[in-house]
């Protein structure tokens, strides 16, 4: 808001300078027992403007505009106004008494009735209506967007302030500020503005973005950090029956679902800008449910949305998110159609859900404005995309700020963006950034070089046994248009040093033109994924398993020299065609790849080289990126993905081995099962077509770690199966606490369920089998569909997730592991 209390603290003294904030009010309700009252509606007499009580009947309420009234207001008691003497009246204790009238209301006490209530009324109006109002009433729109992102260290002390970590950066105290939902103190940290255009066609179900203008401070130039800020904000829609945050499916008050899981009560009526409207309160019917509690004022003509105001349940199973506010307003247009111009949305994140806990603030404030109505595009506008970094777009004058802006920044923002900026050359604030990079990244940059990752310095297996690894790349900032990236590693047990490198140059911005090449000299496990490896660089999990059951020693050798182009003609469809040469042999005396090379199977060759050409299709609609550079960082996972690849290896082609073709295709989409969880499919299907050997073949891939690797089959052994031909389905869902939200005690532990199975059809040719030399025995999962499935439980502690997986058939093969538990660790919301 534009009117703020800024706080100076000075040796531990708290004192206000200013008080701009026309009228703040703060306080808790309790009843005669002296318990406190949830869900009790606070706001300013004759005003829209109000909140409701948490779970532990506490309030904070700020308004620019100046009221003397305050009123508290709760179905089945009296109701209370309290006059403000001050512009500022802060720690009230209320106590209600019920309402003589208690037993007629009693229907809206607690769990409220499904039947004869109004509220209910209302809620199917609006249904009925959505469809109606807003953007999807046109075949056709346009907007301007001007959207602030802020982070902010809050609930800030004198004590907190006198740390050592602060040591040097006293300075930034002086922008101490007082959060108007929560009445916290905070410090901002970061702060991004955006200035965009957008474009939307109903009938073509496309949209957008034209961003025009960006300016941040803080952290703005590291590439996960705004990765991260993408994902917390992603877009919503009150109306959607869920409403997805933090990867989690949230039901939508207005959900057509929502009787289910909220309570709704009627609590007031009065014009808003000249419109009557209802005032309905809703929360939750359960704790530990994925759901809000908060009001909204809805037209009683349009039955449109005119303002909507929720926090997210307390029990929410969320990890480090202690609040979620939202807040959205609409204006009227031509008097029927409501569109929505301003939203806010506010997170407290914290490691401790304690209410004096400190933690940081993200706050999003969008404003929409301008809008045009049945402007038809063609489809290609929709389809190109926009992927060239520009400076200028960076770099936009004050004047442009100050058209774009919906308001103008207050003089406490302006006064933030320099202590930004500043803090950028303070060395102890650099340091701290620096740890941060490596944590987020994996890299340690020293100058123009960055070092890692840093979490594959150290390995061990069967071949190499303990292995050390030293590498890095060229790192200028996120939009680089070439990269150099290599390492070299040395295992101490076969006293051998491997090295890659690898290097990137884009030719073209505009479609992303990528020239690419590498080499990789390694010992790698080469059964661990049936889905190629594209990135010479990439060396599977399985390599270097710290922990395994088993023989872990059927690694191979291998020398691959990789180069080609990618282009992305149109958004997140990219082609790829290079020509690939590797020289493959046994990394260990227990495991060999040998195949005979003559007819009558008496000439044995254990060594393997081949020229491969590879065509490959790589389609991922919906993924967003952040960066322009020939590396870009996911803003999230969630994006569904087609890929294929076609594989030509030519006999004779510098001294290749073998003719053959093989063709492959992996397809993945995370699915948000509306209020259950996340449903995420996996689809892998191949065939190779020619003679070829072991080191050629698609072998199912197995593992022996006693971590969980994706896509790979807990209860195989490396080289159980050998295929020439396959497929696999893997199915996994996480209810995401959905089952356990309803067993008393268990819910408190914030615990995920996790179910799922996988499967493998495959067949290897009488031809392929003649080959085989190695001491390998080929099998192929064809008389019967190999399957395993596994129960899990996610979320331990916040950072730990173990499944039990139980192998359902070819249980008579020699060591065939039954059951088997795995572990993963990893931070999710």
């Amino acid at each position: 808001m534009k009117a703020k209390k800024i706080l100076f603290i000075v040796i531990g003294f708290l004192l206000p300078l200013s008080l701009l904030a026309q009228t703040k009010v703060s306080g808790i309700v309790k009843d005669e027992t002296k318990q406190p009252l949830a869900y009790a509606s606070v706001y300013f007499k004759n005003s829209s403007e109000g909140i409701i009580t948490n779970e532990l009947g506490k309030f904070y309420l700020e308004s620019k505009s100046s009221y003397d009234t305050l009123v508290i207001s709760l179905t089945g008691y009296e109701d209370i106004l309290i006059p403000l003497s001050s512009r500022t009246t802060l720690d009230m204790n209320i106590q209600m008494k019920e309402d003589n009238l208690m037993e007629e209301l009693k229907i809206y006490t607690g769990k409220t009735s499904k039947k004869n209530n109004p509220a209910l009324d209302i809620l199917r109006k609006i249904w009925e209506n959505k469809k109606k109002n807003g953007l999807y009433k046109f075949d056709q729109y346009k907007y301007d967007k001007y959207e602030k992102v802020e982070f902010d260290m809050n609930s800030i002390d004198s004590a907190f302030m006198k740390k050592r970590i602060f040591k040097g950066m006293e300075f930034i105290f002086d922008h101490v500020d007082t959060s108007s939902v929560t009445g916290k103190t905070y410090l901002p940290i970061f702060i991004n503005e955006q200035a965009s255009e957008v474009y939307g066609d109903n009938k073509l179900n496309r949209k957008k973005e034209l961003i025009k203008g960006n300016k941040n401070s803080g952290f703005n130039d590291n590439q996960h950090i705004k990765a991260f800020i993408n994902d917390l904000y992603v877009e919503y829609n009150i109306y959607n029956n869920y409403l997805k945050f933090f990867d989690k499916d949230f039901v939508s008050p207005l959900s057509r679902t929502g009787i289910n899981v909220y309570n709704y009560v009627l609590a007031d009526s009065t014009y808003i800008d000249n419109k009557w409207c209802y005032n309905i309160i809703f929360y939750p019917r359960r704790k530990g449910e994925l759901t809000f509690k908060g009001d909204f004022w809805v037209n009683d003509s349009t039955w449109a949305i005119k303002k909507i105001n929720m926090t997210a349940s307390k029990g929410a199973n969320i990890n480090w998110v202690k609040d979620i506010y939202i807040e959205q307003e609409f204006n009227v247009l031509n008097d029927s159609v409501f569109l929505l111009t301003k939203d806010h949305m506010m997170t407290d994140f914290s490691i401790r859900n304690k209410e004096d806990s400190k933690g940081i603030y993200g706050k999003r404030t969008t404003y929409f404005s301008n809008h045009k109505f049945d402007v038809k595009k063609p489809e290609g506008f929709y389809t190109s995309e926009v992927n060239t970094f520009n400076q200028d777009i960076m770099n936009r004058s004050d004047e442009f700020w100050n058209t774009y802006r919906y308001e103008p920044l207050t003089t406490e923002e302006i006064g933030i963006y320099k202590m930004l900026d500043s803090l950028q050359t303070n060395k102890t604030f650099k340091s701290y950034m620096n740890l941060g990079t490596v944590l987020a990244s994996g890299y340690w940059q020293i100058g123009n070089f960055d070092y890692g990752p840093i979490f594959s310095s150290f390995g061990f297996n069967d071949v190499e046994g303990t292995r050390i690894r030293v590498g890095g790349r060229t790192y200028f900032g996120q939009n680089d248009p070439w990269r150099l990236e290599g390492y070299m590693a040395y295992g101490f047990k076969d006293d051998q040093i491997k090295y890659g490198i690898s290097g990137k140059l884009m030719l073209d911005k505009e479609r992303r033109l990528i020239a690419f090449a590498g080499n990789r000299r390694d010992i790698e496990q080469i059964a661990a994924s049936l889905s190629p490896i594209t990135d010479v660089l990439g060396r599977s999990f399985a390599s270097s398993s710290l922990l395994a059951s088993g023989d872990n020693s059927k690694l191979s050798s291998i020398n691959l020299t990789t180069a080609g182009l990618e282009i992305e003609p149109l958004k997140n469809l990219k082609l790829t065609a290079a020509v690939n040469y590797k020289t493959l042999k046994s990394g260990s005396p227990t495991f060999n790849l040998d195949y005979y090379t003559d007819i009558e199977n008496q000439v044995v060759k254990g060594d393997l080289k081949q020229a491969e050409i590879n065509l490959s299709f790589d389609y991922t609609p919906g993924r967003k990126t952040v960066g322009y550079g020939v590396d870009r960082t996911d803003v999230d996972f969630n994006y569904a993905r087609i890929f294929v690849n076609y594989g030509l290896g030519v006999k004779g082609m510098l001294g290749s081995d073998f003719d053959y073709k093989k063709l492959q295709l992996l397809y993945r989409h995370p699915i948000l099962v509306g209020g259950f969880g996340r449903l995420t499919p996996t689809l892998e299907i191949g065939k190779t077509f020619g003679n070829v050997p072991l080191g050629l073949l698609n072998v199912i891939p197995g593992n022996q770690s006693y971590f969980i690797i994706e896509n790979a089959f807990s209860q195989l052994d490396y080289y159980e199966f050998v295929t020439d031909e396959y497929a696999a389905l893997h199915l996994e869902h996480n209810f995401n606490g959905r089952l356990f939200s309803r067993i008393p005690y268990l819910r408190d532990l914030n615990l995920r369920e996790i179910v799922g199975i996988r499967g493998v059809y495959g067949r290897i040719s009488d031809e392929n089998r003649a080959l085989n030399a190695s001491n390998i025995q080929y099998n192929a999962p064809q008389d019967d569909i190999y399957y395993e499935y596994f129960v899990g439980i996610g979320n331990i502690f916040k950072c730990l997730r173990i499944d039990a997986t139980w192998r359902g058939n070819y249980l008579d093969t020699p060591n065939a592991r039954k059951f088997g538990v795995k572990a993963v660790f990893g931070f999710h919301f």
